[in-house]
């Protein structure tokens, strides 16, 4: 069976149609994973279809050779299978070529710092930002060495930092460049220019002044379920494709991206093929994150627990459906916004509907994957506001217990990606009030309110030791008999 290429495209496939060879990339995108190829470049691959040449992407890995590896011999090209009631494939041209920064750092200075390059965006996850409590740790190792020197860029900041100082003093003509967070995390455009402006201030104070009047840092929020590559997702493609692909991505119907305005230089008519331009980009990441996230942080931890391997699975039980829908209407609702617009009744049901999608297999351990930094944002704002209101939170607390047990059971079966892994490993403990406050100390709870409520803390604990004694599906059904 022959390669995927560009000299050979399946005849009985959607592909592009135009010349990939006219193509610029007017994007250099930080993070070509499954998501950012089911999603951003999906959007790219419209526009040029339309004839908008000049938003090609150029992809950047921070650390893995392996989708380089993958897609190189296949000219960048992909296939994207949509899992709806039917699957649809479709070939997506939008990625011109990718590049491992540790392999040639220069390469990657270079491409960012080229005048053609008007749009530099990320999907790294929360912890290729090198957070702490939402900030931007600086005494990070790989950070703190940055602001020792720049020679050698290890994170996204460095390499941002030196093609601005690099384009701050070319002799051509530079252009305004925007840079863009696809992440899902608050005020992403934000972190990033902390990052960046903090380099630039102790290593280049003119590429600094420059940057302030040339660059924009912007956030948007992006929308599509979006599942690991399986062997079976392969051997479906080549099926249908009669091509070799090496790595093809999968996705949901569904897909959303809402952009904060603010371009600083040339900006892609990207609401021509379905995404939305805001002045305000803050309501709407708090509403996918409070609500869509919050979601499937809760099922993924339940779903574990029961030994579903799949979201859809879990949602498949009627006491995990029952518990979600009650924890989204009576616990999140209530207590976070939706923006102007937007119905709370209609996205709460949506975000259900998605997640039964019985063609997505989206793997409980996936959306599990880093959640001692993903509830900080997905759950503790909630909790916090229900308590001012003096709401219902208990379905939330609830949730924090389920979390707790998951991270047990996970460590036991080996199953657990986590940065706070090893910190979570050096818990011991058998006592359950314990075992709480120190994972969620280490998931920063204590910059919450809720983690100084003790009452609140004791029904944690209380769910921890039900869930032991009598196992997640008799404390579930008899939570949601008594709540």
């Amino acid at each position: 069976m022959p390669r995927l290429s560009k000299e050979n495209l399946p005849k009985n496939v959607d592909h592009f149609t135009y010349d990939r060879d006219r193509v610029t990339a007017g994007i250099v995108h930080f993070g070509v994973g499954n998501f950012h190829r089911a999603h951003q470049a999906v959007y790219c691959d419209d526009l040029l279809e339309k004839g908008e040449t000049r938003w090609g992407i150029m992809g950047v890995s921070l650390r893995s050779s392996a989708m380089q590896e993958a897609l190189a011999p296949q000219d960048y090209l992909y296939t994207l299978a949509t899992l709806g009631g039917e699957t649809h494939y479709r070939i997506i041209g939008s990625l011109k070529g990718l590049m491992v920064a540790p392999q040639d750092p220069q390469a990657v200075i270079n491409a960012i710092a080229e005048p053609t390059t008007q749009i530099v965006s990320s999907t790294i996850t929360e912890k290729g930002y090198c957070l702490t409590s939402g900030k931007v740790d600086f005494t990070h190792p790989d950070l703190n060495a940055e602001l020792s020197s720049l020679e050698l860029p290890r994170t996204i900041y460095g390499y941002l930092a030196r093609a601005l100082i690099m384009r701050s003093q070319s002799k051509k003509q530079s252009s305004k460049l925007t840079i863009m967070c696809c992440d899902n995390i608050s005020a992403g455009g934000e972190i990033l220019q902390e990052g960046v402006h903090h380099l630039l201030h102790c290593h280049n104070g003119q590429a600094l002044r420059w940057t302030r009047e040339n660059v924009t840092f912007i956030s948007s929020m992006v929308d599509r379920v979006c599942p690991s590559t399986s062997d079976e997702l392969r051997e479906s493609v080549s099926n249908k494709t009669k091509c070799l692909d090496a790595w093809p991505v999968s996705a949901e119907p569904f897909r959303q991206w809402v952009i904060e305005n603010n371009f600083a230089g040339m900006k892609p008519d990207f609401d021509l093929v379905g995404a939305i331009f805001v002045d305000n980009i803050a309501p709407f990441e708090q509403m996918k994150l409070q609500y869509l996230n919050a979601a499937h942080s809760i099922i993924a931890a339940i779903g574990y627990l029961y030994g579903d391997e799949f979201v859809h699975e879990a949602l498949q039980r009627t006491e995990v459906f029952d518990f979600v829908q009650k924890a989204l209407q009576k616990n999140i609702a209530p207590n976070a916004a939706v923006p102007v617009g937007c119905d709370s009744e209609e996205y709460t049901e949506d975000v259900i509907n998605r997640f039964q999608n019985q063609n997505l297999p989206y793997a409980n351990l996936q959306v599990g994957t880093d959640s001692s930094q993903k509830i900080q944002q997905r759950w503790y704002p909630t909790i916090d506001e229900a308590m001012r209101k003096n709401s219902d939170n208990s379905c939330l607390a609830f949730c924090l217990a389920a979390w707790v047990v998951f991270i047990q059971r996970a460590l036991a079966n080996d199953d657990l990606k986590d940065p706070n892994k090893d910190k979570l490993i050096a818990v011991s403990t058998d006592d359950a009030a314990l075992l709480v406050k120190s994972y969620l100390s280490i998931a920063n709870a204590e910059k919450f309110t809720f983690f100084s409520k003790s009452d609140f803390l004791i029904a944690v604990t209380q769910y921890v030791e039900n869930i032991y004694a009598n196992g997640i599906e008799k404390t579930l059904i008899d939570f949601l008999s008594e709540s």
